[in-house]
């Protein structure tokens, strides 16, 4: 019987989007500790690394999770049935309630392999992947996507084409491929995709993506649009790390999340530290000499002297 996470969430439900160098175990770990999401999502992860013995280890590190993160869902990227089909079998042992097929990410070298965004370009092609990877497993499918290639119109057509394979769950960022994040999302098109949704495969979670900046934004637009069973927060996080609860932190609960990160960073022993300094920007923030302080972390060089940093604030 296939086990659905999807049906055991609340209306409406929110998750952390996943979003590269930044979802990791840790910054899961820190979100949970400010104020969870209802679901988490994982980085994406290559069906390819994973399927060869030389990228397996590469892969497995990107799907390590913790006990906070539960329920999360494991998001998978390629252009190889094949591939899908060997790592969603592999998921469903690794603790994971779910597998998200990523056909939306518009980062140019993913897209230069076929993956991510790609997708639509192909849609025979993502069509084969899905059913691969729902044949693999017990385990739900999901996929996010965005609206189409270059022009939002496109997503009458793509977003059918999904649907028709009754998806457990479907993630549509309200922007297309090439418009990046660069314009605000297309709002005025949710009546139309709910539209969608409900004719073709009206048992399939609809989730909203796309300037979502908090939870009270996130209730605000489900009074608008109570069709809508979830919304999907991405960059607000970096606004507010507590913006699942609609918490204004003090300068002192942002040092407490920093000493954390950097904790939890040393514990899982990363093999580089400036990843790291992307992160800086979330806690080091509108209080005077933030700006002073945030160049002192960027000059740094291990968690040592980053700790040393923070202790003296």
């Amino acid at each position: 019987m296939r086990m659905n996470i999807w049906d055991k969430l609340p209306k409406p439900f929110l998750i952390l989007a996943p979003m590269e160098g930044v979802t990791d175990i840790v910054f899961r770990q820190v979100i949970a500790k400010a104020g969870r999401p209802d679901l988490f999502f994982t980085e994406f992860t290559n069906v390819s690394s994973y399927a060869s013995e030389k990228g397996r280890d590469n892969a497995l590190e990107r799907l390590k999770i913790s006990p906070t993160d539960q329920p999360i869902i494991a998001q998978i990227w390629g252009k190889d049935p094949e591939h899908f089909s060997i790592c969603t079998a592999a998921l469903e042992n690794l603790g994971f309630a779910g597998v998200d097929l990523n056909f939306g990410c518009p980062d140019k070298n993913v897209n230069r392999t076929g993956g991510g965004a790609a997708m639509i370009k192909t849609p025979e092609l993502a069509i084969e992947c899905f059913r691969n990877a729902k044949k693999s497993t017990n385990l739900p499918i999901s996929i996010k996507t965005r609206l189409g290639w270059s022009k939002p119109e496109e997503y009458h057509d793509w977003l059918s084409i999904l649907l028709a394979e009754h998806p457990a769950a479907l993630t549509v960022h309200l922007r297309t491929k090439k418009e990046m994040s660069k314009v605000p999302a297309h709002y005025e098109l949710i009546p139309e995709i709910i539209k969608l949704r409900d004719q073709i495969s009206p048992e399939t979670k609809l989730i909203i993506s796309g300037d979502i900046k908090n939870s009270a934004h996130a209730l605000e637009l489900h009074q608008k649009y109570p069709e809508i069973d979830g919304f999907m927060i991405g960059r607000g996080v970096f606004a507010n790390p507590y913006c699942f609860t609609n918490h204004t932190p003090t300068r002192k609960e942002l040092m407490n999340l920093l000493k954390l990160h950097l904790d939890l960073y040393e514990k899982y022993q990363f093999s580089s530290f400036e990843p790291l300094k992307h992160f800086f920007k979330i806690y080091i923030n509108n209080f005077p000499g933030a700006a002073d302080i945030r160049a002192k972390l960027m000059e740094t060089h291990s968690v040592a002297e980053a700790r040393k940093i923070v202790k003296n604030l």
